[in-house]
């Protein structure tokens, strides 16, 4: 996995992930499933608001193993269909993670940001209206 280095402190980095790839580490990180299973749970973990597709998720899954944050634990034939079952590994649990708390911060500077934003255009508003 390609690392960089944070700007401030020079602490190395991974580059965010794809929502793909977040949402197949988020699913399976309620336990081991097959493909099918995975797209049901990011479906519902994103609230119906990200449907992925079969190639987005496969090609995820994919990449996923190579990086060994994932592992094909089970694969088995069922209904004349080969049907894969993964597992997320310590070192997906730990990007999982990493990624979770990085969109956190990201999520509460854009929210400082806007509020500071909001704040200063009423005060421009209310200059306005008393001018």
């Amino acid at each position: 996995m390609i690392k960089t280095k944070d700007r401030t402190s020079g602490t190395p980095t991974v580059p965010a992930l794809s929502e793909a790839a977040y949402l197949v580490l988020a699913s399976l990180s309620e336990g081991p499933t097959h493909g099918y299973e995975i797209l049901g749970r990011a479906d519902r973990l994103s609230g119906g608001r990200v449907h992925l597709a079969v190639a987005t998720l496969y090609g995820a899954l994919d990449r996923l193993v190579v990086r060994g944050q994932i592992e094909l634990v089970r694969e088995e034939v069922v209904d004349g269909r080969a049907r894969r079952t993964y597992a997320i590994t310590e070192d997906g649990i730990a990007l999982l993670q990493a990624e979770t708390d990085r969109m956190a911060q990201l999520v509460s500077s854009v929210t400082s940001s806007l509020g500071r934003r909001s704040g200063s255009s009423r005060n421009r508003r209310a200059a306005v209206v008393a001018g």
